[in-house]
């Protein structure tokens, strides 16, 4: 693209909802049918020349280079509904006439391939991964509602970046530096886990020589080799089954691994022979908390065995982060995380053995000097530092009162931990 022309899009507006949105191109119109997305009214006659003698294209790319643009962070398909997007935290809709159900599995099909269409049939759902050039690539789930189709894509930052850069604690630094035993990333759908694995993962890669699998449905973000020798393999593309990547997994000589998302108890049962057997395993699970992360977990294992896995995790089990993505305050500043972090400590190990899970919570509270960070403590961190507002700490606190009492200067007491 020519330098003018460029300049020339860069300055255009665009209105998301009711909000403009500055130095994005604008998408004036979505058209259904065999049309294109409208070209922007300013565009010079070249340009558009330029554009209509270009080979064709799947259409589905000009929304997918829309979010890039404005740079949003989801895309929304919904049948019958006009296309949205989730831009600073808000789901806002484009302008444009809602789009029939068979315009959507037109779009959609378009860039799937026979083994994403026939999931999608046969389970409902389908999860892929897909590029867009070079660099840009979205994580894109497919799924039926009502006897039709939504999307829903979220943008993966084409740069890793690091731990500071996503502006969380230092003490996080930790999770890098341990050479065996499980760490897990915990939070809902779109709380920024898979972001903070990349960022430990890709410090590892830059200071350890080492090997790092990793096994994901489907890969997020691309490693480059630095000091580590990364293998990524997805699934359902380099090899069949969540099943078969873990059976051979002991056979790939890895230092490090990552298990994507623990949603079974395989899964789970193979993380953990990893991290018995040496190696040091990151994987994410749906909680929200540290104590609801040990029950979540145990929940996956059929009771007659949960004692003998509660006591593997005694053993293994090196940190907990718990994670929520907060919209931001800050100039510049989207989203920041708000994170519960809790080690592996002797008392943490004591009060899992003994069944005291939900006395976590307390240890967390007591241990800070040793690099722990209960969710209040973070609330009212990101509240003085300006990072969010003070009613959408309330809101992200488990305690709402118990922090109000921290901002205020009260200490709240631990109490008595071990007895």
């Amino acid at each position: 693209m020519a330098d003018t022309e460029m300049y020339e899009r860069a300055s255009e507006r665009t209105h998301v909802g009711d909000e403009p949105v500055e130095t994005a191109p604008a998408l004036e119109e979505i058209e259904t049918g065999d049309t294109d997305v409208a070209i922007l009214d300013a565009q010079p006659v070249a340009a558009v020349e330029r554009h209509r003698t270009r080979p064709r294209e799947p259409k589905i790319h000009k929304y997918l280079r829309y979010v890039i643009d404005i740079k949003a962070s989801d895309l929304h398909f919904k049948s019958g509904a006009q296309v949205h997007v989730r831009h600073k935290g808000d789901l806002k809709p484009i302008k444009g006439p809602p789009l029939p159900p068979e315009e959507v599995e037109r779009l959609w099909f378009e860039i799937m391939n026979d083994h994403q269409k026939k999931q999608l049939f046969e389970k409902g759902a389908s999860d892929f991964a897909y590029q867009l050039g070079d660099s840009d690539r979205f994580r894109v789930n497919i799924f039926r509602q009502r006897g039709s189709l939504s999307v829903a894509a979220r943008r993966v930052n084409k740069n890793i970046l690091n731990f500071d850069e996503l502006y969380l604690p230092k003490s996080i630094y930790k999770i890098t530096e341990f050479h065996q035993g499980l760490v897990l990333l915990a939070g809902i759908t779109g709380s920024g886990k898979s972001t903070t694995i990349a960022a430990a993962l890709d410090y590892i890669n830059a200071h350890r020589a080492c090997h790092i699998v990793t096994i994901e449905d489907p890969i997020e973000y691309l490693f480059t080799d630095r000091k580590a020798l990364v293998n990524q393999r997805e699934v359902h593309v380099d090899v069949q089954t969540f099943a078969d990547a873990l059976k051979y997994l002991m056979r790939e000589d890895p230092d490090v691994v990552l298990i994507g998302e623990m949603r079974d108890e395989e899964t789970f049962t193979a993380a953990l022979n990893a991290a018995e057997t040496g190696h040091l395993v990151f994987g994410t699970v749906h909680a929200s908390s540290a104590a609801q992360t040990i029950n979540r977990i145990l929940d996956l294992i059929p009771e007659g065995s949960r004692d003998l896995v509660r006591q593997t995790l005694v053993f293994n089990l090196q940190a907990v982060i718990c994670q929520k993505l907060l919209p931001s305050v800050k100039p510049g500043v989207a989203r920041v995380p708000a994170v519960e972090i809790m080690f592996g400590s002797p008392t943490v190990r004591k009060l899992i053995d003994e069944k005291r899970d939900d006395e976590l919570s307390k240890v967390i509270r007591a241990s800070q000097n040793e690099g722990m960070l209960d969710m209040n403590e973070c609330l009212k961190r990101l509240v003085e530092t300006e990072f969010i507002d003070i009613h959408v700490a309330y809101a992200a606190s488990p305690n709402p009162q118990e922090l109000k009492m921290r901002l205020k200067g009260i200490s709240t007491g631990s109490g008595s931990i071990l007895g």
